[in-house]
């Protein structure tokens, strides 16, 4: 329950006729000083700028609601940037619902603990403090000084970038800055302290999205614990339009409201120090001159600020009691003498108000933080006058402390200054001089305090020169009350509420004293005759098997989920459909990898490693038998070689014509020889003849061309033939000398002399070697062969590859890293693999797949994939890759999605997603089939890290007994978690040896159980390794598109230009940043550009370094590239940044900025452009649903245009022909409807009855009617001939895939809403795959996008998890938050087919250079532990340890997840935590009747945990139940299917969507002027009896984990509890004080335990801590306790500002009008998006009445009904759409 905080503002509603004082609950800031009456000669008044601002206000408010709640730092680690506006920091925190104004420590604490969040979650951002607006706080000088403070302490105390040297948001400089830092985001408020202020902000925000910087809202900011979420709104071309039309009206708004808060503020000014229109600068005058007077040598900064800001507020006090006044002023003048007089404080009070402030200043300068937070909370407020005077001190205190600011001080210690005051510590000390001091009541201050009290008044009262203040004690002289008692009595009562003692229900289970029986000591329990536990509800016991009551069979998650037609094998057409799927997945499969189906056939003895295959045993003779075998051998490869060669024959006239006529397909047909020749030989002739034809082709291109002119691919493709003939049949000595020489003379007219004179058998003088390189001179390269070989031979470098076969492979020869998983997979071992995307890491999955095939026919594999899509494409492969004769009732492969299954637990393989698995193994009578487990391959296990479902992964990595395989392509962090896993097999391997010893004491476990076990133990290995690969085998260049003059420019992005001198100094290079051969010659030349006295620059030229290498490798290369980023590094060390700074400059392209929207609309002809560059097929990926769909359509309608302009060809032929085709059709059609009109003849015989008829006539029709069929069918073949697409107008590639391939393929969509779309995009080589597309619909463009039919395929992140969907370019579209580091690169790693493109291109399109560097330079992100546990989890774990056929295994799986959290690895502190956590989610449970005190599920604990996806919704729908809520609004109006009324069922689904399905909508969106069509949007309150029931449940979660928080506060880490989070200035450094009046002011230790000591200082206590949107601002931070893990569920939600944040209503809206188009216009949700959260609505319904339908008894119970008619309904509904 939170407290009322009082505030300054709200002390006071008015000083005088002309001050009012703002509330923060008010979102509009009144002006301490009444508005003037010529406001109206202000610009910002003017009606055409507020037209103006309306507009803008009115944009904003439309975009805010479509703004995406999202994770803010993606993954950008330590390169990632972004800024804060300071103004919108300072009113966040200002506004905190705990921070009492006036409690400046408090308020840093919440400043330090926000950016702190930021921080160490790796942000990097600057704060900006914009000039202009510090004016507008004069009307409130106490927020003035502490913004003041708060800038000079994040300047001092903290390393944060803090920019004050801006005006405003529109002046030249920040635009530039903006420009050249381009910032990730801006994190800024949508609210001001007043209107004007909102508007100010809302002009920062258009301007700011103007310039393609995206926002961040600070409403609704949250943080868990390794995320931070906000409101996201991208940056789009309509803001730089808008902003444009508007900008001189902008500019005119803003210096016309600077100037108000100008004059405004020197109005406050005057009025509160007298000082006249001057008063400002005067007063800024006094200030500096003071703290020049004052010299005296002080430590604390507080005392310095107290005394000059004390001897200037008298100064200036009695300045406005001496202010004259004219009589001849009139009435008003004395009517306003008399109110200043009123509001003005005596000097006397005045001396009396500043003792008490200096002794509070000594107090805070003497008592450390952990007394101070005990302090007495005093619910009173000032009065007027010493409010007013209040107010008159900060403003003084501003000005002090901006001479501090500018003052080159010496030896002053910044770190008090945010501490300077504290408001409730001053009311205390007034409180007690003023209502509590007395006779008999006197308590002395202390000697210390006495002293530095007496010293600091003497400096005050020396300062202030010829005033006397009098003497420092007594310290009250005037009996003036300067607080007003309100409300005490009641605060006190609140004040005194605590948490009940906390105190445990004891519970004997085995999992609760092995896993947290080491502390359970340590806690109070209850005993047994306690209320708590004579109270408790008295349930049946719960199991998955049988209802307790009716005795009814009970279905798990499993059951329920949809089998499609697999459910009924009897049924034929079941049968049909089933045999049509298993058809199609094997043609799916085929599209993935070619038809490699192979026969498994059963094998008992496992395969041998690679090196047993290649290992020869030494024998002393052959046998005969050996011998005969061996001639055999050789007279069949004889034979083989003779028909290769005859093969060679045939084909290679032809080749060698392709290859003159097209250089690239020629080579593609040779290469495709190549590959299938097994002849060494043959195919050394044939290369050989490759390298003739090529050269050939060289010299006619340089006899064509001129020197300048030579297209060097013709000369690489020589070079490539050279190279391979030498690697390749040198060493078998299958080249002669004929062919040395041929390649000498190749070398030589291309100037390589050198390596031509290194070959065999060539030998030449040096005079010979001069007159033969002059004598070719024409046809040479013009470079060193080196330099030639890196820079156009780059990517046909050769690579490092094992020319000995693996027998455990087929179909390719695996690299040595790929030998070494299959090794690992044979010694049944597990392993982490990290290798980049295409690599040929999942190879080891299907080889572990195959393993298990041929072992036996009853062990299982297990494939967890991320994602739906994923499943899909992996059980094509594998129904493509193995075929395996199985016994009756056995499949191959299975599926198990959340939405269907099929073979789930019949299968040998099966291929499931997380939480399916998940379902499996914590289900208690499913672990006969755990048991048959013997691999799991978690694919992309990076998702460990993941926003959603991350603890999932976390959950099946350490409940498997088998040995895994964990692969992903981005981990930066393997080593760490390949730590832990291993940690995990180490307790399976104690914990299978303990059982062991068990079953074989054991006399109740069958013998054939423990032979069975022990043969698996036997086989199991307990090892992780870890095996990271990190050579890519396709280099990636980038590129960067600018559009000039209507047409693209492309320029090469090198990745060191992505770098600076800082990072590399800091970080050095990134890992996975490597250079292409090409690249690092370029890094070269610039380097000896920007340095013309490199001494290593001979050195390292490519001439000099590689020193006449005839083959450079890629490994050649990598060495190369490694020396100069070295060298690099180098220069940086030694004091050569400058130039390592130039060559990071001139490595930049020199792009030019285009606006989006012309991207946008040329984006067509990018496309067409990288046609003629053939650079498709490409994939094209943005992280919009709609723009995905929009660009796609774009494409394809520019291709249409460009089609309509070319002439028609034959277009009267095409007439004609049109008009014969429809008389041909009419007379059939009519013909066809006489045949129909006719008898049973024919029908019965077909067509020969008309043939055997003896009416001629009819057999005359007959024939005719055939003839024109004919004739009709080769008038269409001529009209298609004639109007088909010309080749310039589409991208499909016909010649990829037939006319029946492709019409398999459409007929898949038959029955799909997108058919026709997608339909005629694919036609055009064109497709789009994001998560809203079907199933059906995204196969059909990955199928036909990997034959090479597509060749344009527009993309969001739905292609980054595994997806296979190689290209040759990747092009990232458009810039988004989703664009991070790691969807970089899985995307890029698409570009580049491994066997087809020796180079992969990634573009960028329309994305802003600086996030381009972020996106090169950045790490991925580690992989850290999020919090593993909940209430839902707990209960289902156990309900697997009681119910469990094995409750061994079930208490083992148990206890390793309890065990062994990722976040408590090597962290023994947030062990105790878990467990802690753990105890008190069991006593929630005990309480609530889900468990009883021996650990046994009971009631409806089964509901619970079937929608365990939605805690805590899922725990308060049966509180609804059980309180029979669903009962009384559930009543029937009539009989029958719908029984339940229209209004009955709405007010269920409000009921449901407050629960499921919650989605929030920014605060500001309730102040729009928006119209909505068709929806409400807003979601209406709860029903008040459900409201109510919801307030109770809220209430025992805060009474449960209030004690569970004040139990896990004693692990904290007090030492850092009483530092600031980020500065970590210590406050816990004195001792506590001996003075009786301190010890007294400060006596509130109860309800303070578990609290921050800085959050105790506005007044807040334990009762404070699991208030709604405040939990983590209060808690004791070091206890790692989140708020997200606390699960309270508020139907109400503020943001931090104080403002509601509705529910968006989409679930009823849709409800009520079935409209998805809807969705996207009035709930702002995306049609596609707000399709798959309608349907996980949908799926909760069908859980939960199904579950109800099980667990009732009566077969007509109304809300059992109820539910079943409204899910009938709803589906009904969403089928339609």
């Amino acid at each position: 329950m939170s407290k009322p905080i009082p505030t300054m503002a709200s002390e006071a509603s008015s000083v005088g006729d002309e001050t009012s004082l703002s509330t923060f609950s008010q979102p509009k800031q009144a002006s301490l000083v009444k508005v003037p009456s010529e406001l109206c000669l202000y610009d910002f008044q003017n009606p055409v700028l507020q037209r103006c601002m309306e507009q803008i206000t009115c944009l904003l408010m439309d975009e805010i609601p479509k703004a995406e709640y999202v994770s803010l730092l993606n993954d950008y680690v330590e390169s990632e940037f972004f800024l804060i506006d300071g103004d919108s920091l300072f009113i966040t925190c200002a506004r905190e619902l705990t921070l009492q104004r006036g409690q400046n420590l408090h308020f840093f604490y919440l400043v330090e603990r926000f950016l702190l969040d930021l921080t160490s979650k790796g942000a990097k951002y600057f704060i900006v403090f914009f000039k202009d607006v510090e004016h507008m706080y004069f009307r409130n000088p106490d927020f003035l000084s502490l913004r003041n403070a708060l800038i000079i302490h994040l300047r001092k105390n903290t390393e944060i970038p803090i920019h004050t040297e801006f005006s405003n948001c529109l002046e030249s400089s920040w635009q530039q800055f903006l420009q050249d830092n381009y910032p990730y985001f801006l994190i800024v408020a949508d609210e001001g302290l007043d209107q004007l202020h909102t508007n100010f902000l809302h002009v920062f925000i258009l301007h700011t999205l103007s310039k393609r910087v995206n926002i961040v809202l600070t409403s609704g900011q949250e943080s868990d614990a390794i995320r931070v979420y906000g409101y996201h709104i991208n940056s789009l071309f309509k803001y730089q339009a808008h902003f444009k039309q508007h900008e001189k009206n902008l500019e005119r708004y803003c210096q016309s409201l600077v100037k108000y808060w100008k004059e405004s503020g020197t109005k406050v000014c005057g009025f509160l120090c007298g000082c006249g229109c001057r008063s400002l600068d005067a007063l800024a005058g006094k200030a500096y001159r003071k703290f020049a007077q004052f010299q005296k040598e002080t430590k604390d900064l507080r005392y310095v600020v107290c005394i000059i800001t004390c001897s200037l507020v008298l100064e200036t006090h009695m300045q406005v009691l001496e202010r004259p006044t004219s009589s001849a002023k009139g009435n008003e003048k004395k009517k306003k003498k008399s109110l200043d007089e009123k509001t003005v404080l005596t000097l006397e009070d005045v001396g009396d108000l500043l003792r008490m402030y200096c002794l509070s200043v000594v107090f805070l300068h003497h008592l450390p933080l952990s007394q101070r937070s005990r302090v007495r909370f005093i619910n009173a407020c000032w009065n007027e006058e010493t409010l007013r005077f209040m107010q008159q001190y900060k403003l003084c205190e501003f000005h002090v402390l901006q001479c501090l600011a500018t003052q080159a001080l010496k030896n002053v210690d910044f770190s008090t200054l945010p501490d300077l005051s504290d408001d409730l510590l001053l009311k205390n000390i007034a409180f007690y001089y003023g209502l509590e001091k007395g006779p008999g009541f006197d308590l002395d201050t202390g000697a210390k305090m006495n002293r530095d009290y007496e010293l600091l008044w003497k400096h005050i009262t020396e300062l202030s020169g010829t005033c006397d203040f009098g003497a420092p004690f007594p310290l009250r002289r005037t009996s003036t009350t300067f607080i007003e008692e309100k409300c005490l009595s009641g605060k006190d009562k609140e004040s005194k509420r605590m948490f009940p003692k906390p105190g445990l229900i004891p519970v004997m289970n085995t999992i609760v004293d092995e896993f947290a029986g080491n502390i359970l000591t340590e806690l109070p329990f209850l005993k047994t005759d306690d209320p708590v536990i004579t109270s408790l509800k008295k349930q049946k016991e719960f199991d998955e098997l049988l209802h307790w009551h009716s005795g009814k069979p009970l279905s798990d998650d499993y059951d329920r989920t949809s089998e499609g037609f697999w459910g009924e094998k009897k049924d034929r057409r079941a049968l049909r459909q089933n045999q049509k799927l298993q058809t199609f997945q094997r043609f799916y499969g085929e599209s993935l990898e070619g038809t490699i189906s192979k026969k498994i056939a059963p094998q008992p003895d496992s395969p041998k490693k690679a090196s047993s295959y290649a290992t020869k045993s030494k024998k002393v003779q052959k046998t005969k038998a050996e011998i005969i075998i061996e001639e055999n051998q050789k007279r069949k490869r004889a034979e083989e070689e003779r028909k290769e060669e005859h093969r060679w024959r045939a084909l290679s006239v032809t080749i060698e014509n392709n290859i003159k006529e097209n250089m690239a397909s020629g080579i593609k047909n040779l290469e495709v020889f190549l590959g299938k020749c097994q002849s060494a030989s043959v195919k050394c002739s044939a290369e050989m003849a490759a390298l003739n034809v090529c050269f050939g082709l060289w010299t006619e291109h340089c006899k064509a061309a001129g020197e300048t002119e030579k297209k060097f691919n013709i000369a690489a493709e020589v070079m490539r033939r050279i190279h391979s003939l030498i690697e390749n049949y040198d060493h078998k000595d299958l080249l002669n000398e004929t062919d040395f020489h041929q390649i000498a003379k190749c070398l030589w007219y291309f100037g390589f002399d050198n390596l031509a004179t290194s070959l065999k058998y060539i030998k030449v003088s040096e005079q010979e070697r001069k007159e033969l390189k002059q004598k070719h001179a024409k046809y040479a390269v013009g470079m060193g062969s080196s330099r030639f070989q890196l820079q156009y031979m780059g990517h046909y470098l050769m690579r490092e590859e094992r020319k000995d076969p693996d027998p455990r492979v087929q179909h390719f020869i695996p690299d040595s890293w790929q030998r070494e998983l299959l090794d690992i997979v044979d010694n049944n071992e597990s392993a982490v693999i990290v290798a980049p995307t295409s690599s040929g890491k999942t190879y080891a999955s299907y080889y572990c797949m195959e393993k298990i095939l041929r072992d036996s026919d009853e062990s299982v594999v297990v494939y967890v994939a991320p994602t739906k899509a994923l499943v899909n494409q992996v059980s094509a492969t594998i129904f493509n890759r193995f075929d395996k004769a199985l016994p009756s009732g056995v499949a191959l492969c299975g599926v198990f999605t959340r939405e269907y299954r099929h073979d789930a637990l019949n299968s040998q393989i099966l291929v499931t997603v997380p939480q399916c698995l998940e379902i499996l193994l914590l289900s208690p009578h499913r672990q006969e089939w755990a048991k048959k487990i013997r691999y799991v391959i978690f694919d992309e296990v990076h998702c460990l890290g993941g926003e959603i479902g991350a603890e999932v992964w976390e959950h099946l990595l350490v409940m498997i007994r088998c040995p895994f395989l964990a692969l992903s392509a981005t981990i930066s962090n393997p080593k760490h978690l390949a730590e832990w896993l291993q940690s995990v097999k180490r307790y399976w391997q104690h914990t299978e040896a303990v059982i062991a010893r068990n079953s074989n004491h054991s006399t109740s476990v069958k013998k054939g159980v423990k032979v069975k076990q022990s043969v698996r133990t036997q086989k199991t290995s307990y090892k992780v390794k870890l095996v990271v690969y990190e050579e890519r085998y396709n280099d990636l260049e980038k590129y960067v598109c600018s559009l000039n003059n209507d047409d693209f420019t492309i320029h090469h992005y090198h990745p060191c230009a992505a770098l600076t001198v800082d990072h590399i100094e800091k970080y050095g290079f990134p890992l996975d940043l490597s250079l292409s051969p090409r690249e690092a010659v370029i890094l070269y030349d610039i380097m000896v550009k920007a340095r013309t006295d490199w001494p290593r620059a001979n050195e390292l030229d490519p001439e000099q370094f590689f020193k006449d290498k005839m083959v450079i490798t890629k490994a050649d290369s990598r060495t190369y590239e490694k020396q100069l980023k070295e060298e690099l590094e180098m220069w940086i060390k030694h004091g050569f940044s400058k130039e390592a700074n130039r060559v990071l400059q001139l490595l930049k392209p020199q792009s030019t900025f285009s606006s989006e929207a012309a991207m946008r609309k040329h984006f067509p002809h990018f496309v067409d452009k990288l046609k003629r560059m053939d650079k498709l097929p490409a994939l094209f990926f943005l992280f919009n649903i709609k723009e995905v769909e929009r660009l796609a359509h774009n494409v394809c309608e520019f291709l249409k245009e460009k089609q309509s302009k070319k002439p028609i060809r034959a277009s009267g032929k095409e007439e004609w022909l049109t008009k014969k085709c429809k008389k041909r059709e009419k007379y059939l059609m009519a013909q066809n409807d006489c045949d129909r009109s006719q008898g049973n003849v024919e029908k019965l015989f077909g067509k020969l009855s008309v043939l055997l008829c003896s009416d001629t006539k009819q057999v005359r029709n007959y024939g005719k009617q055939l003839v024109w069929e004919a004739e009709l069918d080769s008038l269409r073949k001529q009209l298609e001939k004639i109007s088909e697409t010309p080749s310039d107008c589409t991208y499909a590639n016909e010649h990829a895939v037939d006319d029946e391939t492709l019409i398999k393929i459409f007929d898949r969509l038959r029955y799909s809403r997108k058919k026709i779309e997608l339909q005629g995009l694919a036609l055009r080589g064109i497709g789009y795959h994001h998560s809203a597309v079907d199933a059906k619909g995204k196969q059909m463009v990955e199928m036909l996008f990997r034959k090479g039919y597509l060749q344009v395929v527009t993309a969001t992140g739905t292609l980054a998890l595994g997806i296979n969907m190689p290209c040759k370019s990747v092009v990232f579209v458009q810039n988004s938050v989703y664009l991070d580091a790691l969807h970089y690169r899985q995307m890029s790693g698409r570009a580049g087919r491994r066997g087809q493109d020796f180079l992969g291109d990634v573009f960028f399109y329309d994305i802003p250079l600086p996030k381009i560097q972020k996106l090169i330079k950045s790490n991925v992100p580690e992989l850290r532990g999020q919090f593993p546990l909940s209430i839902s989890l707990i209960l289902r774990l156990l309900l697997l340890a009681s119910k469990a056929d094995d409750k061994v295994d079930a208490e083992a799986k148990v206890l390793s997840i309890l065990k062994h959290s990722l976040l408590a690895f090597k962290q023994p502190r947030a062990l105790k935590m878990l467990k802690l956590y753990f105890l008190f989610s069991l006593q929630f449970l005990v309480k609530e009747g889900y468990v009883d005190r021996k650990g046994n599920t009971t009631g409806f604990a089964g509901l619970v945990t079937h929608l365990h996806y939605h805690e805590p919704s899922n725990i308060v729908l049966v509180d609804f139940l059980v309180k029979g809520l669903f009962h009384k609004l559930c009543q029937r109006s009539k009989e029958g299917p719908d029984a339940f009324s229209q209004d009955v069922m709405e007010k269920l689904v409000l009921v449901l969507a407050h629960l499921f399905g919650r989605r929030r909508i920014p605060a500001a969106v309730l102040n729009s002027r928006r119209t909505f069509y068709q929806s409400k949007v807003f979601l209406e309150d709860l029903p008040e009896d459900f409201a109510a029931a919801l307030h109770e449940y809220n209430s025992k979660i805060k009474e449960n984990f209030g004690q569970f928080l004040q139990i896990v506060s004693t692990m904290a880490d007090m030492q850092q509890e009483y530092k600031l989070p980020l500065s970590e200035l210590d406050f816990s450094s004195k001792k506590p004080s001996d003075s009786p009046l301190a010890s007294h002011l400060m006596s509130c230790d109860e309800g303070r335990t578990a609290v921050s000591p800085f959050v105790c200082l506005s007044g807040n206590t334990e009762f404070d801590l699991l208030h709604k949107g405040s939990v983590n601002n209060v808690i004791l931070r070091t206890i790692g306790i989140n708020g997200a893990n606390i699960p309270v569920l508020y139907s109400k939600i503020c943001d931090n500002q104080g403002r509601m944040m509705p529910l968006n209503a989409y679930v009823l809206d849709f409800y009520k009008h079935g409209s998805l188009t809807a969705m996207a216009q009035d709930n702002s949700i995306h049609e596609g998006e707000a399709y798959a959260l309608l349907r996980d609505f949908g799926l909760v319904l069908r859980v939960i009445s199904v579950s109800l339908r099980e667990l009732c008894d009566k077969e007509d119970d109304n809300v059992v009904c109820a539910f079943e008619q409204l899910s009938q309904n709803y589906w009904s509904k969403l089928d339609v759409v």
